[in-house]
């Protein structure tokens, strides 16, 4: 009953090794050179609104999975928010929302700019109005009360596009000491469980 779960840990493992793998590929990215605007706008973030949209992001996306009356744009935006979230390690790399030295903080700003304009999109649909319009006002209070409104960095007024994929600055994390000691650990827990679990797999086969 244990080979199912230990299978699907090393296809994540498998997964996180094969994102790792087009770091190099991503250490060219120039948001100014290779910015492509074919896709769906989607306005900028502050710095300011960016700390308190993360505290909200998956009550945003929650909501944004079970609308139905939705169209293709806001698909595309959804869409567009998940997959940045992905390439910006699901939000786990310490100070990528709050610092903008990160080499993740313009794909943080990315994501949540597509997560808030999912939200803004929510409050004009019939039936998830309500329950987007109170998220709305809590994270207003919530900027009011911490006095994030006019916080603003390098990425503040920075607009993005669904068909622009923004990557993590690879090559500034071993310069970022927290994203490197972050990522060290991550990949070390990742390799060990692949090493366990081969070993178990052997162990398995000879039985």
């Amino acid at each position: 009953m244990r080979v199912p779960r230990m299978n699907a840990l090393l296809r994540s493992a498998i997964c996180v090794i094969a994102l790792s793998a087009v770091a190099p590929s991503a250490m060219a990215h120039s948001r100014t050179s290779a910015a492509n605007h074919t896709g769906i706008p989607v306005p900028e973030i502050s710095h300011g609104e960016m700390a308190v949209m993360a505290d909200y992001r998956d009550r945003i996306i929650a909501l944004a999975s079970t609308a139905t009356d939705t169209d293709e744009p806001f698909r595309r935006v959804l869409n567009y928010a998940q997959i940045q979230y992905s390439y910006c390690f699901w939000g786990r790399m310490p100070g990528s929302v709050t610092d903008e030295e990160s080499p993740f903080n313009e794909c943080a700003h990315a994501y949540l700019a597509a997560t808030k304009a999912v939200l803004m999109s929510l409050r004009e649909m019939p039936r998830e109005a309500e329950a987007a319009s109170a998220i709305v006002s809590e994270a207003d209070a919530d900027m009011i009360r911490r006095g994030l409104s006019l916080i603003t960095c390098r990425f503040s007024g920075e607009a993005f596009n669904t068909a622009d994929i923004i990557r993590p600055r690879w090559s500034e994390i071993p310069l970022h000491t927290a994203s490197m000691a972050s990522l060290t650990g991550f990949f070390a827990v990742i390799f060990g469980v692949f090493l366990a679990g081969r070993r178990w797999l052997k162990v398995q086969s000879s039985e």
